[in-house]
């Protein structure tokens, strides 16, 4: 079965549909057993030094799985070095197929970019609707995780994070994956809830450091919304499936963004937020604005390269905590 790499997440549905399977190549560099060496591996090619770790990383692992031949790049609504990111990687020989968010979010533009993706594909509406409703069943699932982390106290924040982030795509088997899911959801419900913990929402892209859920905890903290990891859930629940990736926010302005954020800390009785920002990346600018327009405590951390948390970093969290109770 042909495998497509996407850059982040796309209309997967488009893809199962052509029966080929998404690769989040986020997830797989994260996710390896040495993610480091891979972020060395693209500056060894040259790659500058002073770069999204994420783009380096999405890059080697692109060349390090050479059965991914095809790569779903997202041009508008993500890092804006995927430009160049695709250029390399159409240097390796790998195909390169480019998918836009519009800017403003405008429902006609966005439907022409589906349909060009379902043009490539060779697909109809029918059979891509009907991959929908296949993946809004497992979404279910990942939504009701999300329920048992905030309105119940069951669920841990670092299961929260990867179950939703693996919404991105579904881990190449939406079946499989439901099953995961399922036995998460099943060993929660057993679980005594959770008390006293200060109720902590986490906004901006996913972490590069991989213990910060655990530390976190660890202090009597926890993790129940994961803006982003949430998005990828499509947790909209619309029919029209353009209009699900219009209101999907993470690949659109800070502004849409903070509706959501502010209707969620409001929802889940939020104690504080952190801000998690990637070193070299554009949305740091953004924190400025997140600032300006949450009224809750805000701490912004910075990650470079995939590691554990640093002794500031971790200094830096313990005084938030602090601060909160």
């Amino acid at each position: 079965m042909a495998k497509a790499g996407i850059t982040t997440t796309v209309p997967v549905e488009v893809i199962y549909a052509a029966g080929w399977v998404p690769v989040d190549l986020n997830n797989v560099f994260i996710s390896d057993e040495n993610p480091r060496s891979l972020v060395e591996e693209a500056e060894m090619a040259g790659y500058p030094r002073n770069l999204c770790a994420w783009i380096k990383g999405i890059y080697s692992t692109a060349l390090k799985h050479s059965e991914i031949r095809h790569i779903i790049a997202v041009t508008q609504g993500d890092c804006s070095n995927t430009h160049a990111l695709m250029e390399t990687l159409q240097l390796a020989g790998l195909e390169v197929i480019p998918f836009a968010f519009p800017y403003d979010r405008d429902y006609d533009l966005l439907r022409l970019q589906v349909e060009k993706m379902m043009g490539y594909f060779d697909v109809t509406w029918d059979q891509v609707l009907a991959e929908k409703e296949r993946l809004d069943r497992v979404r279910s699932r990942a939504w009701e995780l999300d329920r048992l982390t905030w309105e119940e106290d069951l669920v841990g924040g670092w299961e929260n994070h990867y179950y939703q982030v693996s919404c991105s795509d579904f881990i190449g088997s939406p079946e499989k994956f439901a099953q995961e899911v399922e036995q998460c959801l099943d060993q929660a419900r057993s679980a005594k809830p959770r008390t006293g913990e200060i109720r902590l929402g986490y906004i901006g892209v996913p972490p590069i450091m991989g213990d910060l859920y655990q530390y976190l905890e660890e202090r009597g903290a926890r993790v129940v919304f994961n803006e982003t990891q949430r998005q990828f859930t499509m947790p909209c629940r619309t029919a029209d499936l353009v209009e699900q990736y219009r209101l999907y926010t993470y690949p659109y302005g800070i502004f849409f963004r903070l509706e959501d954020i502010r209707r969620e800390i409001a929802r889940r009785k939020l104690d504080g937020i952190i801000h998690y920002a990637q070193s070299f990346c554009f949305r740091q600018i953004e924190d400025l604005i997140i600032r300006d327009r949450l009224e809750l405590p805000v701490l912004t951390l910075e990650g470079d390269v995939p590691n554990r948390l640093d002794a500031r970093t971790r200094m830096r969290l313990d005084v938030f905590l602090d601060m909160l109770r």
